[in-house]
């Protein structure tokens, strides 16, 4: 798991979304091994979400609005992409890696059932991409 795999490397996380996401960002800060304190999911309004994103060291997301913020700012991240393909919505160049296995992509954006483009990703995929865009690897 990838905020495991961060958390042993020393990051501090947080896990973040909108109110309907506060249960599973609680599961993946609980999977983790992260304190509750860092779940912030729902409790942040856009703008302080907004600040979080700018002073953020490192944004793994998959194609949402924390994905475009890290470009915004200039902040390496990490966006896993399903449906939409990142050469028409991924970030610019920079300090970024868009993620996704296009030969499995259904391009349904409306649907309940993630895209296999985007569940193809594995963490090692994450973890690899985290490294180039932080200059580590």
């Amino acid at each position: 798991m990838v905020a495991r795999a961060l958390a042993v490397r020393g990051e501090r996380l947080v896990v973040t979304g909108g109110a309907a996401d506060r249960e599973r960002a609680a599961a993946v800060a609980a999977a983790a091994g992260l304190p509750g304190e860092a779940v912030l999911a729902g409790r942040l309004g856009l703008g302080s979400f907004a600040a979080l994103v700018a002073d953020a060291a490192l944004v793994v997301t998959a194609d949402t609005g924390a994905g475009h913020l890290a470009s915004a700012y200039g902040r390496p991240s990490v966006v896993i992409f399903g449906p939409a393909p990142p050469e028409q919505w991924g970030p610019p160049p920079g300090p970024h890696a868009a993620l996704t296995h296009a030969e499995l992509r259904r391009g349904d954006a409306f649907t309940d059932v993630p895209d296999p483009a985007l569940l193809a990703v594995n963490p090692e995929e994450v973890l690899a991409a985290a490294d180039r865009v932080r200059g580590t690897s």
